[in-house]
């Protein structure tokens, strides 16, 4: 189904029913469709509602450079449009970011019934030398590629280098989610962790390499209602890479009703 929201077209879908509502906000790169299992496990006593924020999946791109604050901006709006008044929030790598934004105001136009972050981003990368080092010949590069003599010579072979620079969900984005994906994750959230009231569960996979296991003890040490499950030997989509354990902790969290249709 599709929704107009601050004017752009979002697709959406609801799953289940109950006296809960839960909404799943998605990593980056995503669509909602990764986290159907998730909302199929929690509609035996929940309503879920999935989404596609803008930029993802067949949602219409910001027509300008959205930052983590903006996308909290327009998850307002959009509960307000859907006439959500209380929810819980579950948001996964990218999502968790706009969580931890939203979960530290305090004039949000909803009520947070409580928290679930799955390998929740927000907390900045430790650099090694190494990735300093190629941090920095990368920006040289870059300086001497931008220049017009050298853009007029061999345009076609520096349009090849740029898109090789950055990780796999930078090269494949659009050049407009390139930027706001540096906007971002250029944010340190650490600040606001400690400013979320509601309660919070963090489930962490032990390897994850993108958000590391790190991260969500920090997490877990800054917000005040906060406790941490971690998922031995899963990475960064621990949802799907473990999903006996992580649905074993969803049915101890959200009660016994929950159900796991993968199981």
């Amino acid at each position: 189904m599709n929704r107009t929201v601050n004017g752009y077209n979002i697709n959406y879908e609801w799953v289940g029913e109950g006296e809960e509502t839960v909404v799943i906000l998605q990593g980056w790169g995503t669509t909602y469709g990764l986290y159907h299992p998730i909302a199929n496990a929690l509609a035996g006593t929940c309503r879920v509602l999935l989404f596609n924020l803008p930029g993802f999946g067949e949602s219409e791109e910001p027509r300008e450079v959205f930052s983590v604050s903006d996308y909290a901006d327009f998850f307002c709006a959009m509960m307000k449009e859907f006439g959500i008044e209380e929810a819980t929030l579950m948001g996964h790598s990218f999502g968790g970011r706009i969580i931890i934004k939203l979960a530290a105001r305090k004039d949000l136009p909803f009520r947070i019934r409580r928290i679930v972050l799955i390998d929740s981003a927000g907390i900045p990368s430790k650099k090694t030398l190494a990735q300093k080092y190629r941090i920095r010949k990368y920006k040289i590069l870059k300086k001497l590629v931008n220049l017009r003599l050298a853009q007029k010579i061999c345009p076609e072979l520096i349009e090849e280098w740029k898109s090789r620079q950055g990780s796999a969900d930078y090269r494949n984005s659009s050049p407009m989610m390139r930027k706001v994906m540096v906007s971002a994750i250029s944010e340190d959230l650490t600040e606001y962790l400690s400013k979320i009231s509601a309660e919070t569960l963090l489930i962490w996979g032990e390897k994850d390499s993108a958000t590391p296991l790190s991260d969500g003890k920090l997490m877990e040490e800054r917000i005040p209602d906060s406790g941490l499950a971690v998922i031995p030997g899963a990475g960064h989509f621990c949802f799907a890479e473990r999903p006996d354990i992580f649905y074993g902790i969803l049915r101890s969290y959200f009660g016994t009703g929950t159900r796991n249709d993968l199981a």
